[in-house]
C-alpha cells in the first residue's frame, strides 16, 4: 500500500516539473518520460500510470467542449472565447461541435464543469422535475 502513495507522490513530483508558468509544457513531460523509462526506478509503472491520469485531468481541465445546435458563426466563436479565457484564464483549447440534438442553445463543457443553455438540457430538467 505504502508503494503505491509513493507512486503518486512520485507521479505528483513528476507533473510539477512539466508545469511551466502555469501550463503543461509538451516538451518537458516527453523529457521526463524518456528519463523515467532509462532510469526505470522501482514501480516506475506505475509511476507512470499515475503520471498519465494527471496529465489527462490536466488536459481535460484545459479544453473547453462547445456543442451548439448549428454551426456558430466567426465573431460568436471569437466572443465565447474571450468569455471563457476571461473566465479560465489562457491556455484553453476550445474545440467547436454542432450537435442537432440539442434543438437550440449551446452546451459547454471546461474539465468537469457544464454550462447547459440548450434547449433540451432544459427539456430534460423539466422531464426530471415531474
Amino acid at each position: 500500500m505504502s508503494s503505491s502513495k509513493q507512486a503518486r507522490r512520485d507521479a505528483k513530483q513528476l507533473f510539477k516539473l512539466c508545469m511551466a508558468g502555469g501550463q503543461l509544457d509538451e516538451p518537458r513531460v516527453r523529457q521526463i518520460v524518456t528519463q523515467v523509462l532509462a532510469a526505470k526506478p522501482r514501480g516506475y509503472l506505475v509511476i507512470l500510470k499515475h503520471f498519465q491520469r494527471l496529465l489527462q485531468i490536466e488536459v481535460q481541465r484545459r479544453t473547453a467542449l462547445v456543442e451548439s445546435a448549428a454551426a456558430l458563426t466567426p465573431d460568436l466563436q471569437s466572443a465565447i472565447q474571450a468569455n471563457l479565457t476571461r473566465i479560465y484564464g489562457a491556455g484553453l483549447t476550445f474545440d467547436f461541435a454542432p450537435n442537432p440534438a440539442l434543438i437550440g442553445g449551446i452546451r459547454v463543457r471546461v474539465g468537469s464543469d457544464v454550462y447547459d443553455g440548450s434547449v433540451r438540457g432544459r427539456l430534460d430538467a423539466l422531464r426530471e422535475s415531474f
